[in-house]
């Protein structure tokens, strides 16, 4: 990471870090206690949480080089294990409901953070519950998009109830489904219908990364399909696409996904320089890191990226 990207992110001020996996939270009605993996600063007070959503086939364990990073400068992140990641039956009474149940289990970890404080050594009493942001990746980007306000359109087209959650005040939305319907592949549209988001209902603050590159097999359409929730909503205040990116963003997921195809540790700095810029100032904690991060993300004569803001 270049000194100029990271001088919005207080790139010399960071702290020794903590993980702890499983913590266990018990969720009556889900059919198996919810597991997290926490990750934190050893030191300071006052700390936002960032609850994390993964895509599908991952879990908690994945997303080292954002989890560190976040947790690095200053964020308490929780990362659950969806159920769908733990080999759900086609046939489970519950897998219809997959993506609901990963919204209930973001939202369950936000009433549970007293547990998690009490479950990892040296955080209690730590938490800022005033600040607190919802992050994911593909599948766990729609997961963390319902509780900034996206919905999900019935057969008929019709917006679903709304599960967004008002104590989240931001959100990080990494390669983030588009709109459904005649932009979903046949196999999303078979297996995935879910996939069809409203973003009229978006209005909370959030940033939306997105790859030049990212050919997805859920979509008739190109790399644009992941910039729809920017498109779409009020609330998508910030679009950052990068060059060259895939659907990994350069192997944010860490070692443990060997699928990552466009692997490049500069684009994942660039992912943890302007993630933490722009949550530090959605979040009230430094108005001029995101700006900072933000100009200098195009002041160099070869841009790892863009970002479109409105």
């Amino acid at each position: 990471m270049s000194d100029t990207l990271s001088a919005g992110v207080d790139a010399d001020v960071i702290a020794p870090i903590i993980s702890v996996r499983p913590v266990t939270l018990a969720a009556p009605g889900r059919g198996q206690d919810l597991l997290v993996r926490v990750t934190a600063p050893t030191t300071g007070r006052d700390l936002p949480v960032i609850v994390f959503s993964h895509g599908m086939t991952l879990g908690m364990d994945d997303y080292a080089p954002l989890a560190e990073f976040w947790a690095a400068h200053g964020f308490v992140v929780v990362q659950p294990t969806h159920l769908d990641s733990l080999g759900l039956a086609p046939d489970d009474p519950r897998t219809p409901h997959i993506w609901r149940i990963r919204t209930d289990d973001l939202t369950w970890i936000i009433d549970q953070l007293g547990v998690v404080e009490a479950e990892v050594p040296g955080l209690a009493g730590r938490i800022d519950r005033e600040r607190i942001a919802a992050a994911g990746h593909s599948w766990g980007a729609q997961t963390a998009s319902t509780l900034v306000g996206a919905r999900v359109l019935d057969a008929n087209g019709t917006p679903g109830e709304s599960m967004a959650d008002s104590r989240v005040m931001a959100a990080v939305l990494l390669c983030l489904p588009g709109t459904g319907g005649a932009d979903l592949s046949p196999m999303a549209a078979q297996y995935f219908p879910f996939m069809s988001p409203d973003f009229s209902e978006l209005k909370t603050s959030s940033l939306i990364v997105a790859g030049d590159h990212d050919q997805s097999p859920l979509t008739v359409r190109g790399p644009d399909w992941f910039t729809d929730g920017y498109r779409l909503s009020s609330g998508a205040t910030d679009l950052l696409t990068l060059f060259g990116a895939e659907h990994g963003l350069g192997g944010i997921q860490g070692a443990h996904d060997a699928r990552t195809t466009d692997e490049s540790p500069e684009r994942v700095a660039v992912v943890q320089a302007a993630t933490v810029a722009y949550l530090r100032t959605a979040l009230g904690l430094d108005n001029d890191a995101w700006p900072t991060t933000r100009a200098a993300l195009t002041s160099t004569s070869d841009p790892l990226g863009r970002v479109d803001s409105k």
